[in-house]
């Protein structure tokens, strides 16, 4: 195959640009009319440049996607028909690439699930998972329910934890550029006048002096060595596991961010492994599988311990209070639904467990760090005032009207 930038026109002569995969130039017209296009001219690019340009599939057109198609098995629609229909409303390029690549695969014998998987940089292996199970099930309608609710919410997820930095990062960056501009410039101005007049400085003035020559004499290695020492950081965790391993469990241990780090990996986590055992999926297969989704190699590694445990003869309850990474009272209720019969209840009870105790831990958090990074901030610039304006005011007080 090679990569091909084409230039095509839709059937209602809008012209079209991207870039696609082809044996040729026939099999690369034979792709565009799929699309509803039609070629006017292309050119070989190269490989590396083609695949790093050609744009990415966001976790929002993958929602859309599992809502059309589950609304696409429910009718009836065949769904290699129903896919011709996705591919052609396509608005993401990328995607619209992916889908004619699949409908392709499923016109030479192929299923679904198997022609998903041709394409792991979208659909992770999780997902071809529980497309494969729901297929063998003839439950794919109710997978691709269950998916679109699963990635809303990982949206939802994502955002609550941008919502929860994004204020304090702000704040940070305008009080630190206002501090900044009074150590490197006011003070030095008021320091000078304070000394012509010749009166005793006070010693909150000679403490920020003595901030402020610093600042402005040492300000490379200042600035210059966090970011030596976050560029070692990020060169040492990509090129050691150990240092990965050591990474993820500092974020963890962040206070205040590190538990609701913590809770919205679980949450990850449970609403995937119960989406998973419903569908059919042994719990042995849907937690090797959750080793990959969690995105953390701390609770990736107790969750293999806990795949052990369970292969030795330990029940899914005991092998998740021996990890000592989920409070009692989920593991009580696992320990119930293993009792009942009814493991799949209790996992999506755990889910919902989870999914309230993050968002009212982001508020918590969110009402915790407004007040205290404003005052914190506040009580900065008061020091820096009280600093500069105490001997301004002891030297009008000393001048004869």
């Amino acid at each position: 195959m090679s990569a091909f930038v084409y230039k095509a026109v839709d059937k209602q002569g809008r012209p079209a640009r991207g870039a696609l995969d082809a044996a040729n130039e026939v099999d690369l017209e034979l792709r565009l009319r799929r699309m509803g296009l039609d070629l006017i001219t292309y050119r070989v690019q190269d490989k590396g440049a083609f695949r790093g340009s050609r744009g990415r599939v966001s976790r929002v057109d993958l929602i859309t996607f599992c809502i059309d198609v589950e609304q696409i098995s429910r009718a009836g629609i065949p769904l290699i028909d129903g896919l011709r229909d996705l591919r052609d409303g396509m608005e993401n390029p990328r995607f619209r690439e992916i889908l004619t690549t699949v409908i392709e695969d499923m016109e030479g014998g192929k299923v679904l699930s198997q022609c998903l998987a041709a394409h792991p940089e979208v659909f992770s292996p999780v997902f071809v998972s529980l497309v494969r199970a729901g297929e063998l099930a003839g439950t794919l309608p109710e997978v691709f329910e269950n998916l679109s609710a699963s990635l809303r919410w990982q949206d939802e997820l994502a955002s609550m934890t941008k919502r929860l930095m994004i204020y304090p990062s702000l704040v940070l960056l305008v009080v630190s550029a206002v501090v900044l501009f009074l150590l490197m410039w006011l003070v030095p101005q008021i320091t000078q006048l304070i000394k012509t007049m010749r009166v005793e400085i006070p010693i909150q003035t000679r403490m920020l002096t003595f901030f402020s020559d610093g600042l402005r004499t040492w300000w490379p290695l200042i600035f210059g060595l966090p970011v030596v020492l976050a560029a070692a950081l990020a060169w040492w965790v990509r090129q050691s596991e150990k240092a990965r391993y050591l990474w993820d469990y500092a974020k963890l241990r962040i206070p205040l961010t590190g538990p609701i780090l913590q809770k919205i990996i679980l949450a990850r986590f449970t609403s995937f492994f119960a989406m998973m055992y419903r569908s059919g999926i042994t719990v042995l297969d849907a937690l090797r599988n959750s080793e990959e989704i969690v995105g953390n190699r701390v609770v990736a590694d107790g969750l293999r311990r806990a795949t052990q445990q369970i292969t030795a003869g330990d029940s899914l309850a005991e092998a998740f209070q021996n990890i000592g990474i989920f409070p009692a009272l989920v593991v009580r209720m696992l320990r119930l639904g293993e009792a009942t019969g009814a493991l799949d209840t209790a996992l999506m009870n755990v889910n919902y467990f989870y999914g309230r105790d993050v968002r009212e831990s982001v508020d918590k958090a969110m009402k915790f760090i407004e007040p205290a990074l404003t005052m914190a901030l506040g009580l900065v610039l008061a020091f820096i005032l009280w600093a500069v304006l105490a001997p301004v005011y002891d030297i009008l007080g000393k001048l004869k009207v």
